[in-house]
């Protein structure tokens, strides 16, 4: 097996990947006999055997067990009309939001309202892209105050970083509570300077996520952008 390529190459549709049977083709790429091709623009990842393609834009693509950030758009007579970032609507039936006995005449407004946001699981994405939502799981919640973030939802991992790395290095230094769902849609809540050091880094983590070593350039920026605004707070204080 010959590989032509190293996992954070940019890549764009025709790359020869790879040639040979000992990898397997994963999101992003294709293969013709024994080569493996790049279909789409996009970083290449290799893990194991398996070899594929992260795309640096795009709109998210719903996956069952996905943990998103939903805004609710419409009320229906079972449920709940939802955004989820996407090309696709998604439904959250009135079973997937409560145990109570809710009746056909019942408002369901008092549970959720049109343009609350909510974190939900994805339960059923279908062969027709029909996607089911549920609110029926730990990690599961209404949103309340604080700020919704679009982000490029193929760069999530970086936010989040190999073993939560970057959240961490983020809550080192800010006092913000943070929801990152898979979707791209991003809640942060708490000091307002802090949320607004937050949508710095998460602009030098779009800008820079191709790079390595970019967990050490936030914990640096960070570090200096705090002290940064101490020392402009004694100032004033004076």
């Amino acid at each position: 097996m010959k590989v032509f390529v190293k996992s954070r190459d940019i890549v764009v549709p025709g790359t020869l990947l790879a040639e040979g049977m000992d990898y397997v083709t994963g999101f992003g790429t294709f293969r013709e006999r024994k080569k493996i091709f790049a279909s789409r623009i996009g970083l290449v990842d290799i893990k194991k055997n398996v070899i594929k393609i992260v795309p640096l834009a795009g709109r998210y693509i719903p996956k069952e067990g996905d943990v998103i950030i939903a805004k609710v758009k419409d009320i229906t007579a079972k449920g709940w009309i939802l955004d989820i970032n996407s090309a696709y609507g998604a439904l959250m039936s009135v079973r997937e939001v409560t145990n109570d006995y809710v009746g056909k005449d019942t408002d369901l407004s008092k549970y959720l309202k049109i343009d609350d946001y909510v974190v939900a699981k994805i339960i059923r994405v279908t062969p027709n892209m029909l996607i089911d939502l549920t609110m029926k799981e730990k990690e599961c919640k209404k949103l309340t105050e604080g700020r919704i973030i679009k982000f490029n939802p193929f760069k999530v991992p970086r936010v989040i970083g190999k073993q939560g790395s970057m959240i961490n290095t983020i809550k080192k230094y800010l006092k913000i509570s943070l929801f990152i769902g898979q979707n791209g849609m991003v809640w942060v809540k708490g000091d307002p300077t802090d949320e607004l050091v937050f949508l710095e880094v998460l602009d030098m983590i779009d800008k820079q996520s191709h790079t390595l070593g970019l967990t050490e350039r936030v914990d640096e920026f960070l570090k200096k952008r705090k002290s940064e605004l101490e020392a402009k707070v004694k100032e004033q204080k004076k």
